[in-house]
């Protein structure tokens, strides 16, 4: 299983190298180089799983989403 994902923001398209929680879903980001508050695109659980280069842990396990 993959921990870090490189988060693209949709807003200025800056990338940023970010640790993923294994046990819970990241609803929000904030972009650090636009402001911008990313939030998941519809029908995926988390910000990792629209904008991530690898979907968050629980995904990557089968388990699906964790609110």
């Amino acid at each position: 299983m993959q921990r870090i994902s490189v988060l693209t923001c949709p807003e200025c398209g800056a990338a940023t190298e970010e640790e993923m929680p294994v046990d819970a879903c990241r609803f929000f980001h904030d972009c650090l180089a636009c402001g911008a508050v990313l939030r998941p695109k519809p029908g995926d659980c988390c910000v990792f799983c629209s904008y991530g280069s690898v979907p968050c842990p629980p995904v990557q396990s089968g388990e699906g989403c964790r609110a």
